[in-house]
């Protein structure tokens, strides 16, 4: 029996991610590097620790890394913070998974910061019952350490009961490696197949189509067999 859903925040619950790869883009052409848009794009969903190295070597790393990263997330305040807009009906979809009784945690790539203003925009600081984000792991997605907080966080929940929800393939990646199955939302702009060969179950257009087939979803509450 499933007793909590985690969810990714950026690209499954906020419509965020072209913003954020915008803030990157931004960040590295003032540290020197020009990179293609689609490019950053595609990175979106690893935390910093992981998507920095992609385009800087280990020297600028140790040299620019921290700075970098400190002036993406300065970017990201002032330029694009205040253009994020949650994707329809995410609260109807939370209290849906409440009706269940199943517990709501959050699972994230975002600063801790950052998570707090999200949590505001979508409407659910109410209805989450434990959260963790890039603060709370020494690795992020693709990465476990999230999601094995978040199941900290929970008690120590068994992944086994359990369900993770993301929008990219390294959420995917993430949560299997924890030993969570993972639903898929195509909002976050990463194509099915890609969701699918990261390992998701299911895939859903968004959180709209995932609470209008609520009852057939891998989230749906259904008694243990045996």
């Amino acid at each position: 029996m499933i007793e909590a859903a985690i969810f990714d925040v950026d690209g499954t619950l906020v419509d965020s991610v072209d913003l954020h790869a915008h803030a990157w883009q931004d960040a590295l052409r003032d540290f020197g590097h020009e990179i293609d848009y689609a490019e950053v794009r595609g990175q979106i969903g690893k935390g910093g620790d992981q998507l920095m190295p992609v385009f800087l070597d280990a020297k600028e790393l140790e040299e620019k890394g921290k700075a970098l990263s400190e002036h993406r997330a300065r970017i990201m305040q002032e330029r694009y913070m205040p253009r994020i807009q949650p994707f329809p009906a995410v609260r109807d979809l939370f209290l849906r998974i409440r009706q269940d009784g199943t517990r709501i945690a959050l699972a994230s790539s975002a600063k801790g910061d950052e998570l707090s203003v999200y949590k505001k925009i979508a409407n659910i600081e109410d209805l989450v019952d434990a959260e963790t984000s890039s603060d709370d792991a020494e690795r992020s997605k693709p990465f476990p350490d999230i999601f094995q907080a978040a199941l900290s966080a929970l008690g120590g929940l068994d992944p086994s009961r359990a369900v993770a929800v993301g929008d990219t393939p390294y959420d995917a990646e993430a949560a299997g490696k924890a030993g969570l199955r993972t639903i898929g939302v195509l909002c976050g702009g990463f194509p099915e197949a890609d969701l699918r060969r990261a390992g998701c179950v299911a895939v859903y257009a968004d959180p709209v189509a995932l609470l209008a087939g609520y009852e057939g979803s891998p989230l749906a509450r259904v008694p243990a067999i045996g």
